[in-house]
């Protein structure tokens, strides 16, 4: 019976040591998962306050020049439309403006790649004298290249 008892504490300190070692590994893993969160976020944010204030030398850093635009109403288009894009919104008069819906960011590791990047975002403009927006989906595939975050994939869909 004694044998038995030792047994058990035994078993019962192994799970205690197993369930440790297993908490300490999702808290790294969420560490690491909410570092990349925060560091797509922040890509995010710089990207389209670049896009917001009309800033298209920095803009167009942001993507490979092999990407591929899939849009569920224009297309698969590339680099050079999307730069052409950003020129066209960057002429007087237009104000077409971006803004991330506030709760829809996801992010998602690719090992070895970058990082995959979901959510929402909301476009507004003027049209004959009202304010125009609309909210619509997206997929942003990042790759992380020399410590440098390019787009290399956009999917805009749900318009």
């Amino acid at each position: 019976m004694k044998t038995e008892s030792v047994l058990k504490n035994l078993l019962f300190a192994f799970a205690i040591t197993l369930s440790a070692i297993s908490s300490n590994a999702q808290e790294k893993k969420d560490s690491a998962s909410m570092a990349l969160y925060k560091e797509i976020a922040r890509l995010d944010s710089t990207l389209f306050t670049a896009f917001n204030k009309r800033d298209t030398a920095l803009f167009k850093t942001f993507f490979t020049k092999d990407l591929e635009f899939y849009h569920d109403k224009g297309g698969l288009t590339g680099y050079q439309h999307t730069i052409d894009f950003m020129n066209d919104v960057s002429k007087p008069g237009n104000d077409l403006k971006r803004d991330l819906v506030k709760g829809s960011l996801e992010v998602y590791p690719v090992p070895g790649y970058g990082a995959i990047q979901i959510g929402v975002h909301q476009f507004c403009h003027t049209e004959n004298g009202k304010q125009q927006c609309g909210k619509f989906k997206f997929i942003h595939i990042w790759q992380k290249i020399n410590n440098d975050w390019k787009i290399t994939r956009v999917v805009s869909y749900d318009h």
